[in-house]
């Protein structure tokens, strides 16, 4: 059967590289005799699995000796709540910048805890850019700031980090890990669910400079303390090893793929074509983000009436793109354009959106 275009926010595509590898090695893992999804999460094998992951990771990442590597589960909503548990005592108080419904969220559990100020936001302006530095109001003895690095439903993106002084940074960066080279000494902690852009859903990666493990009390239950996992090596329950076992051969695909670096450069390449699709149309396609808040990752936007957006997506379905429906709470389109999303689908997409206005405009 031939594959159709996948534009879903996630789970989302993955490298076909990737997924014939896993196939072909299902049944039974080379010289195992058992498949992947049989093998016990305390084998020697799957240390082997496990340890090239990281490795492999940390390579593309430039991880140093001052973090852990964790892989763990929940999701990247378990960690609205692991982190200011964890992260917030002794101040209470951290700060939040607001820029979508999963940073929103985020406060929600944070606001368990302790205090929560919203450093920033742009609720008011539907989310449509991300805040300018000088608009951020923040807190020198928070505990940590939290920020969302792109935000899925709106089709924003952060370019550069937000400047916070001596505070630590906390980052939710599920959408658009590892979609370039991160400067990790700038963040204390990293988190990110990998069904994304980088394997499928039932793994969460946490990022976590050492020294913060000083700040998980014993009282915490031993299940939500990041020390448990650090000392455990992420083995302290049973892990995903399948979910694993994919971040390990999407890590590896990256690698040959020229590195972060060159990944990044596609990806603003792809986002490139359809933007200028966008802006081309002279206002029949009408993007949600501001130009300069625009992500690489999820490209929002709408048509002149909601009729012509659901004829579009039906037609579109037909055609072999799918998951072009926007988020239910905004409405609209939205392509996410991961990594492992060809650029060939971007150019296909935009030949059909040139030829749909022209029917339909």
């Amino acid at each position: 059967m031939q594959r159709i275009y996948n534009f879903s926010a996630g789970p989302a595509i993955l490298p076909e590289e990737v997924l014939k590898e896993a196939q072909e090695n299902l049944f039974s893992l080379p010289g195992v005799g058992m498949s992947v999804l049989e093998i016990s999460h305390r084998s020697k094998v799957y240390d082997a699995i496990h340890l090239q992951a990281k490795q492999d990771m940390s390579e593309l990442m430039g991880i140093t000796d001052d973090y852990s590597l964790l892989f763990l589960q929940g999701g990247a909503s378990l960690q609205f709540s692991m982190v200011p548990l964890n992260l917030m005592p002794p101040a209470n108080k951290a700060d939040y910048i607001v820029t979508g419904s999963w940073s929103k969220k985020a406060v929600k559990e944070a606001k368990r805890v302790g205090t929560v100020n919203i450093a920033g936001t742009t609720e008011s302006e539907t989310f449509n850019r991300i805040p300018k530095q000088e608009e951020l109001k923040l807190d020198p003895e928070a505990a940590y700031v939290h920020f969302t690095s792109n935000n899925t439903i709106y089709g924003t993106e952060w370019y550069n980090e937000p400047e916070v002084g001596n505070v630590p940074l906390v980052c939710d960066a599920s959408s658009d890990f590892m979609h370039k080279k991160t400067d990790l000494k700038k963040y204390a902690l990293v988190y990110a669910g990998a069904q994304k852009n980088l394997g499928p859903a039932g793994v969460t990666v946490v990022i976590i400079r050492k020294d913060l493990l000083a700040r998980s009390q014993d009282s915490l239950h031993t299940m939500l303390n990041y020390k448990t996992h650090v000392e455990n090596d992420s083995l302290y329950n049973t892990i995903n090893v399948f979910g694993v076992y994919i971040i390990g051969l999407v890590a590896k695909w990256l690698k040959k793929n020229g590195g972060l670096d060159a990944m990044y450069a596609m990806n603003k390449e792809k986002a490139a074509i359809l933007y200028k699709c966008i802006d081309e149309s002279g206002g029949y396609y009408k993007g949600h983000a501001l130009p300069d808040s625009r992500s690489l990752m999820n490209v929002t936007f709408r048509l002149p009436s909601e009729e012509l957006e659901k004829k579009l997506i039906a037609e579109a379905t037909k055609a072999g793109f799918d998951g072009l429906k926007g988020h239910r709470s905004v409405g609209g389109l939205r392509a996410s354009i991961y990594n492992a999303f060809p650029k060939k689908g971007v150019e296909e997409l935009v030949s059909f959106m040139k030829d749909f206005q022209s029917k339909n405009g």
